[in-house]
């Protein structure tokens, strides 16, 4: 008596919960249908929305090439004037250097004249 009195103490039973249920419960159609629209919507929302971003920054692009181009027509144009003047300037710098010119600008301006005979010493 004494023996069964003093049996072994079993681990309390393990229960077992659940808190959602393993298998989806049915929804009628209607609310499935629904579902599936509000996906579809909300996707088609959402690639209209990139597409309208694509095409912005498409619309952008070709604006900023143009912009380019007209700078680059601009600096074609002011390099053409560049290089007009910078010859005007070496034809004019040509003729202030030329002895001739500098002879009569002497003469006009300065009142000088050709040396007499005398007036020349020559050193050796």
């Amino acid at each position: 008596m004494g023996a069964a009195a003093q049996a072994p103490a079993r681990a309390p039973a393990r229960t077992l919960t659940v808190r959602r249920p393993l298998v989806p419960p049915e929804m009628d159609r209607r609310r499935i249908l629904q579902a599936m629209r509000r996906w579809l919507v909300r996707r088609t929302i959402a690639l209209g929305l990139v597409l309208v971003i694509l095409c912005m920054a498409q619309v952008w692009l070709r604006l900023q090439v143009t912009d380019i181009g007209y700078q680059l027509s601009a600096a074609r144009q002011m390099h053409a004037r560049l290089e007009q003047q910078r010859r005007e300037l070496e034809v004019e710098l040509a003729m202030l250097r030329d002895r001739s010119h500098l002879a009569e600008l002497a003469v006009k301006r300065l009142g000088m004249r050709d040396p007499d005979k005398g007036q020349v010493v020559e050193l050796r």
